[in-house]
């Protein structure tokens, strides 16, 4: 599985961006795709995911009501819709995307595209 994210930039607070995740290879196998973000010095942490099929989604509390998380199927990319941004949300955004075959789960990131937010 391949994942490249795309759709980062520089914008002011309370503006809005849109991260685009493209899947290829075994996208068939993904149970589950998901936006994790990471600032310098601290610990990647979840903002948002979705179970393929079921479609379901999860946020992290200080994205709820700000950003949404969608799927194209039919182009195997996965969206985050981030609106009324603010500078804590400046970080890097990953793509991850979990496989889980037989038991065994295994976790796959894309390269990570940055979002910086100015007050």
């Amino acid at each position: 599985v391949q994942l490249v994210e795309s759709g980062g930039g520089s914008v002011q607070t309370g503006e809005s961006l849109r991260l685009s995740c493209v899947a290829s290879g075994r996208t068939f196998q993904i149970n589950i795709m998901g936006w994790y973000r990471q600032v310098p010095g601290k610990q990647r942490e979840l903002v948002a995911d979705i179970t393929i099929g079921g479609e379901i989604a999860t946020y992290a509390d200080s994205v709820k009501g700000r950003f949404t998380i969608s799927r194209d199927a039919a182009k195997n990319t996965m969206y985050l819709q981030m609106n009324d941004l603010k500078p804590e949300d400046t970080a890097v955004y990953y793509c991850r995307g979990r496989t889980v075959i037989a038991g065994t789960r295994e976790d796959y990131w894309g390269q990570g595209t940055q979002v910086t937010v100015s007050s």
